[in-house]
């Protein structure tokens, strides 16, 4: 494919233009088919989201606009139909893009090629004059709100008056909506469920002025200091559109993504009756997750970056009437397949201010989780040098490492016996290969996978 990335289209607005809105949205739309189309904060989304529509409507398709939403409202708005979110997520203010749903769900990879070749064969897809689709505002937030809401008072509140409707009550939680829309959703829920929030760069505002929209610990240097400064249990920090969450304890420290994740998936698994309980991920997250879900009765299975609904598809296809995919998540992106099938950072944030509220503090609730030193690190490889080296170093690898067992499916994964890893995969946007290692002696171990890849490249040229 030519426009869809890992993560639906995205890119500098003079790639993603109108031009290029009107023409996905002619390929995506179909007569009597309903869309629900939002938008996050940009300068740039009133004009993308407007061709969308346009493209959508003379393809037949009826639209539902839904204004400024965060990425997981669109989705909850789109069970039952058709949606479509333009979003550049955690890319720079001139960045925008197009994430397509269907019933709750990420586009697959099927579903996205059929968009490119059609986008691609600029074949005129219009409807007849009279079957052309219709417009109308929806509004969809507050119902989203409350369902968050009820969510969590039903998995976290007991049934002990009003402090079961209150799961959050006694905690200070700092959140830094980044000047995104998670502004417009996940205040509001914590405050409902009984929190003390204090919101910084909570005003929608496309220019990200307050940082950028990516959270990051070297972008977050400025909330550090307010958690440290303050007196706060918990900091949680979102992207443009909120389906990331970045977690950071009352120090102002970024807990480490793999850790929430082992936690919220350790919680799920624990808290399933079933049988054949199973958490999804990709092959860049942590052994750790891996060692608390089977501690807590479960497995865990892993899929290609970016495909997390397709990995939760295959596992139910492939499990049997005892399964259930319980979670899915790859690092700062959560699934809560029990309430719905898209990634969601306001789920999350409300998931994780529980969990920390039941434990007591952040220090008591990750304490079960052996977190061992993380690198991730990029070897220079040219883009016509990828496939020729990967290749080579699914032998090589193996070669150097005798003892790990070895998974070529999304990469080259190597794990030992002491839960150590790395992973070696090429970036799909950039012209490196990329080593992520966990290990005691992690700094040993990137070194000598380092070696072996630089040579596997240096071969290939």
């Amino acid at each position: 494919m030519t426009l869809f990335g890992t993560a639906g289209i995205r890119g500098p607005v003079e790639d993603v233009s109108p031009s290029l809105a009107l023409a996905v949205g002619q390929a995506a739309g179909e007569p009597g088919e309903t869309f629900v189309v939002g938008r996050d904060g940009r300068e740039t989304g009133p004009a993308l989201a407007a061709a969308m529509e346009a493209g959508l409507e003379s393809a037949g398709a009826d639209v539902r606009r839904l204004g400024q939403v965060p990425t997981p409202a669109l989705a909850f708005a789109s069970r039952g139909r058709h949606g479509v979110m333009v979003t550049a997520s955690h890319n720079p203010p001139a960045d925008n893009g197009i994430k397509l749903f269907v019933d709750g769900v990420e586009y697959d990879s099927d579903a996205e090629q059929v968009i490119d070749d059609r986008v691609a064969s600029d074949e005129s897809r219009l409807a007849r004059w009279e079957k052309w689709g219709d417009s109308e505002r929806l509004s969809v937030l507050e119902r989203y709100r409350d369902a968050v809401v009820d969510y969590v008072r039903n998995r976290f509140g007991g049934t002990d008056g009003t402090n079961g409707d209150r799961p959050l009550s006694g905690l200070r939680i700092a959140v830094d909506c980044g000047n995104g829309v998670g502004a417009l959703a996940t205040p509001q829920v914590l405050e409902r469920l009984g929190a003390t929030v204090v919101a910084i760069n909570a005003s929608v505002d496309g220019h990200f002025p307050g940082r950028e929209s990516k959270p990051t610990p070297e972008t977050l240097t400025e909330f550090t200091e307010f958690l440290a400064d303050g007196d706060f249990d918990l900091g949680l920090a979102h992207d443009g559109d909120a389906d990331r969450l970045v977690v950071l304890g009352p120090d102002g420290d970024v807990i480490h993504e793999d850790t929430i994740l082992a936690v919220v998936a350790a919680h799920y698994t624990a808290d399933s009756d079933a049988g054949d309980s199973v958490v999804v991920t990709t092959p860049n997250a942590s052994a750790r997750i891996d060692e608390r879900v089977r501690a807590a009765g479960g497995r865990v299975e892993r899929v290609q970056l970016g495909a997390l609904h397709e990995g939760v598809a295959r596992e139910r296809e492939q499990g049997t009437d005892d399964t259930e995919i319980v979670f899915a998540a790859e690092p700062w992106k959560h699934i809560h397949t029990a309430f719905g099938g898209w990634i969601d950072g306001v789920v999350g944030a409300a998931v994780v201010a529980a969990l920390v509220a039941d434990a007591g503090d952040t220090a008591t609730l990750r304490e079960p989780v052996t977190e061992r030193p993380y690198r991730k690190v990029s070897a220079d490889c040219p883009d016509t040098v990828k496939t020729d080296a990967m290749a080579a170093l699914e032998t090589a690898l193996p070669d150097a490492f005798p003892d790990a067992a070895v998974d070529t499916e999304y990469g080259i994964r190597l794990e030992f016996d002491d839960a150590s890893w790395l992973l070696v995969r090429p970036s799909g946007t950039e012209p490196y290969i990329r080593l992520y290692a966990e290990s005691d002696a992690v700094d040993d171990l990137v070194s000598e996978a380092r070696s072996v890849i630089e040579t596997a490249i240096e071969r290939s040229q």
